[in-house]
């Protein structure tokens, strides 16, 4: 099952166009969203606004060199770790997602545009990836809704408890879910079970990237943004008009070191 294409074998009832047409449109959906948040949210003048306010602010000026410098480290190490939850579970399992997610996005638009129709050849490298993708999503995503969600350790809500700001990771976790569990029926033969969990992976998809606006979505584009301004405000001395650190001993005792942190 992992070194098989589950595209390649719906092509033969579904042509090829159509699926990469759907790929088209979800890309389209994700934009529209992104942009119209942007708009009624007003993120972006806040971020135009925020970056306006530190020049003024600031008490050195980068070279090209240092700013180049600022963003690869802050994504390398800020955003391809997500060094901002320190180490720990909550950490690992944001890792696991995330890498996991992006295997599965890009392998799948791999094996569509690709590896999937008439006289294309079977990539057993691209639907390994695929099959591995979706699997550490489910992990990542899983054990940080089971185990280590704030809201449920903090402030005691059940783990079943559903918002608005939910709806990506769970839309996330059933594009990944039922895209297994459609390729295991698919390639087990079982017709009517396939059926099934490929039209709940399709309305998956569709929530996922149509609920662009009401979901957490958007943020991993503002996210990385908001990294790099923070890093770069730190160097120019600007500070995001923000006090320095007080460089002073510490003079009232353990405070909230008494108990090891474990709700974040």
């Amino acid at each position: 099952m992992f070194q098989t294409n589950p595209f390649s074998i719906l092509a033969e009832t579904l042509s090829p166009l159509a699926m990469q047409g759907f790929i088209f449109a979800m890309v389209i959906l994700i934009a529209a969203g992104t942009v119209i948040q942007m708009i009624n949210h007003k993120n972006l003048t806040y971020f135009f606004n925020n970056a306006k306010k530190a020049k003024l602010a600031a008490t050195k000026k980068l070279g090209i060199g240092e700013k180049t410098s600022i963003i690869a480290k802050t994504t390398v190490v800020d955003i391809g770790t997500t060094s901002e939850l320190g180490f720990g579970k909550r950490r690992l399992a944001h890792v696991l997602g995330m890498y996991g997610t992006i295997l599965f996005w890009v392998s799948s638009s791999v094996l569509v545009f690709g590896y999937t129709g008439i006289d294309k050849s079977n990539s057993e490298f691209w639907s390994l990836l695929w099959h591995i993708g979706a699997i550490l999503t489910c992990l990542g995503g899983y054990w940080f809704w089971f185990f280590l969600r704030v809201d449920v350790s903090a402030e005691a809500h059940p783990w079943y408890r559903i918002i608005k700001a939910d709806l990506f990771v769970l839309a996330l976790l059933a594009c990944a879910t039922f895209g297994l569990a459609w390729s295991y029926t698919q390639y087990n033969g079982q017709v009517g079970l396939s059926f099934l969990f490929l039209t709940l992976f399709v309305l998956a998809n569709l929530a996922l990237f149509g609920g662009v606006y009401w979901s957490k979505f958007a943020h991993m584009f503002y996210k990385p943004g908001a990294a790099i301004q923070k890093n770069l405000a730190e160097a120019d001395g600007s500070r995001d008009n923000l006090p320095p650190p007080a460089d002073a001993p510490e003079q009232f005792g353990l405070g909230i070191k008494r108990e090891e942190p474990k709700h974040y």
